[in-house]
């Protein structure tokens, strides 16, 4: 008798805790999440820092908050959560007991392996008492994007036609004065244009003095990007280690170009990720906003063909143009209608080389 009674007991204060503790556990317990980056390259190290709290007056045994993440983000080991991988996605599930009134925050240590668009927007937050009688499960709003940008290609392995664009460019920039560009003044001499005379320089110094004009203006400066892998693709990327190494190959062109000042454009031939609101194509500008939105541009890039590349090249030679610029084209082969559409870019005033990136695939015709 004594132990049937006991039993009772036991089985009363099991089912008691259960309703105090487990059927209310999730009162009061606020959530919170936040990377220490909004952006950041391939390769960098990122911070993922939880935020747990207990507000009411009642601990909570257990706790389990469950995320879907990219699996392109990689946690560098700790004992107290859990993930599991898959091929594009990973669970990552972290587990905690809070005492009343308590907060707890949690820092998780991250790599970003691979460039992309990824937006998170929810998380299973589950609670429950000792025995797991009640395990009320909420889903929660945790908003976050982030944005990883392709990590740039080194300047060793960089294909030699770039380095020749280069010094073309440089030959370029100080052949020609720019008239729009005063450097300064120096003494007339003999031959000077009377309307580059500095009267106010001149009135101070009690001597002519002349404008002395810049060298001529950096050009604007276009980078295709195609991630066709041969004439023949149509659809998907098949060999995607090819596809990241071109897109470098083009993040690096970018920064160097917009890191020296000029002016630079970018578009591509590739489907664009639904978590973003990018065009394909990004205006020209300078700067570090631009090269910005130019790796934004080309973190959003899926392996998927949006259109020929020669069609890409075609409708850039209808564009209406006020001036002549330099396009880089970014592209692993060369077809015949890809050269024939080059021509059309050139036949419109602009100049036009190719940059072969460092990738295995060697598709369609060399010239």
């Amino acid at each position: 008798m004594e132990l049937l009674l006991l039993l009772a007991v036991c089985g009363a204060l099991v089912y008691a805790q259960g309703l105090v503790l487990g059927k209310g556990s999730l009162r009061g317990v606020k959530v919170s999440r936040r990377f220490s980056e909004e952006a950041c390259y391939a390769g960098d190290r990122l911070e993922i820092v939880e935020t747990i709290e207990n507000a009411k007056g009642l601990p909570v045994p257990w706790l389990r908050l469950e995320t879907m993440l990219p699996a392109s983000i990689v946690f560098r080991g700790r004992g107290d959560t859990s993930v599991s991988r898959g091929r594009i996605y990973q669970n990552h599930t972290s587990l905690f007991t809070l005492q009343p009134r308590v907060k707890i925050v949690r820092t998780h240590q991250t790599t970003c392996v691979s460039r992309g668009v990824f937006v998170m927007e929810t998380a299973s937050l589950t609670g429950g008492d000792l025995f797991s009688i009640h395990t009320p499960s909420i889903t929660l709003s945790l908003p976050h994007k982030l944005t990883v940008y392709p990590a740039p290609m080194e300047e060793s392995v960089m294909p030699d036609s770039w380095r020749s664009w280069q010094g073309e460019l440089e030959v370029r920039r100080w052949i020609v004065e720019d008239p729009f560009v005063v450097s300064g003044t120096r003494a007339y001499l003999p031959g000077d244009a009377f309307n580059r005379i500095d009267w106010k320089a001149s009135a101070r110094s009690l001597e002519l003095q002349v404008r002395r004009h810049g060298h001529t203006a950096d050009p604007r400066a276009m980078i295709l990007l195609n991630i066709e892998e041969s004439e023949m693709m149509w659809d998907r990327v098949t060999r995607p280690g090819d596809m990241e190494a071109t897109i470098s190959c083009a993040a690096s062109l970018a920064a160097g170009m917009l890191g020296r000042g000029l002016s630079a454009g970018f578009a591509h031939n590739a489907v664009v990720s639904r978590h973003s609101d990018d065009t394909g194509r990004v205006e020209f500008g300078s700067g570090s906003g631009k090269l910005g939105e130019t790796l934004a541009s080309m973190a959003a890039i899926e392996p998927r063909i949006r259109m020929p590349f020669y069609e890409l090249l075609r409708r850039e030679a209808e564009l209406e143009l006020s001036d002549g610029m330099d396009y880089l084209l970014v592209t692993a082969f060369r077809s015949d209608r890809i050269m024939e559409a080059a021509a059309l870019l050139e036949q419109s005033g602009h100049r036009v080389a190719f940059v072969e990136p460092p990738v295995r695939t060697k598709g369609g015709r060399r010239s």
